[in-house]
């Protein structure tokens, strides 16, 4: 299916953007245009493309898997082929091997370019240094081979973290130093950086357009600073307010491990977040600068980390996350305090109740709760922030995450109501069965709670399992409570 509109027909520069949907793409689209080319989109779906450019553009829906949609999106427009296209795709997710999954692609995209005479291809790619690479990293380098030997002409642009409002790896980088004052963090956090402003980025992927047919090679991009991951983050809190963040390093913290608590502690996925994280085992310079001979520096010179962050951070929503914690800890701690007036273990009625054998000693009660009470603190203030975050937007989109927040809201109010509660039930009634029903309804609701939870993150919903785990075996215990004391 191709959507065709004043885009088709204009004439001059001609150039396919894949990845449009996503943060580079969405950006050059519109630079593109702004630079006077005529521009081709692939796209699964053109419902997802910006409003702004989406009917300045020649929509091509399909699938970059399908070598068929390929050959429709770089086909030529009658007579005139196109002149450049942009590879900006990738398969970091949750979904199996993505080596393996990106070089199927790439090879299918390199033979479909050829066969439709594209002029140019140009990938942005990883800077990486020498010897054995992360598998992220391998399987960038590895697409750029396999670009490079592709009967097209290809520029592969290498770029370590690019600092701007929807990079992933900004956003981790933001969203750890905002969130962590005190870090306990992995060694690496001392190797060398070579970071680029999105702007100096979008400036050498239009460039690279305008190259001559024979140059066939990769080139690294950066801007002028070299800094250690830990000094990145801590000119980021300078430079947005944020007290000198306290950092000790640790050798013992795997990738896979950080990756986990990254897609914790930040809006990354986990299954973006691994990728990510293996890569800054490496340091990561340029080695050669010849793109700035070549195609020229960006207007005004490569821009310097510090005025890359405050570029970043200029219309950047603040972060609700610590705001949304203090608040889940003190409505759990109000829970924690008042379900704690009601409870009376030591009470006569208590103490004289026949307890089943395989009841969990009084001791185990208050670390249990303690660590729940904790999570659902945890998990709640980062799956509210999440929202927050959505309901910050336009459209539909926007509107539905409003009110999934309210409907969180909702249920967390109602999950804490029923667990303070409960005590009255069982130790203040002195009513065992209604007690019983009065855990169903809660376990019930924990269950909503990490269901909520869950639909925002799957893994924030798997966090809050344990809860109704308990709650559920609370049911079981007050059930058998009540049978032995008829």
């Amino acid at each position: 299916m191709s959507h065709t509109d004043g885009a088709r027909g204009m004439g001059g520069r001609r150039a396919l953007v894949t990845g449009a949907t996503g943060y580079v793409g969405g950006l050059l689209v519109p630079r593109l245009l702004q630079d006077g080319w005529s521009v081709r989109v692939l796209t699964r779906d053109a419902g997802r493309l910006p409003g702004a450019w989406r009917d300045d553009v020649e929509v091509v829906e399909g699938d970059a898997r399908s070598p068929d949609d390929l050959d429709r999106a770089l086909g030529p427009d009658g007579e005139q082929a196109l002149d450049v296209a942009y590879y900006l795709l990738h398969s970091m997710d949750r979904d199996g091997d993505f080596v393996a999954r990106d070089r199927r692609l790439a090879r299918k995209f390199g033979a479909a370019a050829r066969r439709g005479e594209v002029r140019r291809l140009v990938y942005l790619s990883g800077l990486h240094p020498d010897g054995p690479l992360s598998a992220h990293l391998a399987s960038r380098v590895e697409v750029g081979r396999i670009l490079l030997g592709s009967g097209v002409p290809t520029a592969v642009l290498q770029a370590a973290t690019v600092i701007g409002d929807g990079s992933v790896s900004f956003e981790m980088l933001r969203h750890l130093t905002t969130r962590l004052p005190v870090m306990v963090a992995p060694k690496w956090l001392h190797n060398l950086i070579q970071p680029v402003a999105i702007d100096d980025v979008l400036h050498y992927l239009v460039r690279a357009a305008e190259l001559p047919a024979e140059i066939n090679r990769a080139f690294d991009i950066g801007g002028p600073d070299v800094l250690t991951y830990e000094q990145m983050m801590q000119v980021f809190a300078q430079e947005t307010g944020q007290r000198r963040r306290l950092i000790a390093t640790v050798p013992v913290l795997t990738p896979r491990l950080a990756s986990h608590w990254v897609g914790v502690v930040t809006p990354v996925d986990a299954g973006v977040a691994k990728p990510l994280v293996g890569s800054l085992v490496h340091e990561v310079v340029c080695r050669e600068d010849d793109i700035l001979t070549l195609v020229g520096p960006p207007p005004g010179g490569r821009t310097a980390y510090r005025d890359a962050v405050r570029a970043a951070m200029a219309e950047v929503a603040p972060d609700t996350a610590l705001r949304r914690l203090r608040q889940g800890v003190a409505a759990v701690v109000a829970t924690s305090v008042l379900g704690g007036l009601l409870t009376a273990p030591d009470s006569r009625w208590y103490r004289l109740l026949d307890k089943p054998a395989w009841q969990p000693p009084a001791g185990v009660f208050p670390v249990v709760w303690t660590a729940l009470y904790a999570d659902i603190a945890a998990v709640s203030a980062l799956t509210l922030d999440d929202l927050d975050r959505r309901a910050a937007g336009e459209g539909e989109g926007a509107r539905r995450a409003g009110r999934e927040r309210r409907a969180y809201q909702r249920a967390l109010g109602l999950n804490l109501v029923l667990n303070a509660s409960w005590s009255a039930s069982f130790f203040r009634a002195h009513r065992p069965a209604l007690a019983v029903v009065h855990s169903a309804a809660l376990a019930v609701s924990a269950a909503d709670l990490a269901r909520r939870a869950g639909r925002v993150r799957d893994t924030r919903g798997w966090a809050l399992t344990p809860y109704a785990a308990w709650c559920a075996f609370a049911t079981v215990l007050s059930g058998e409570l009540t049978r032995r004391n008829r």
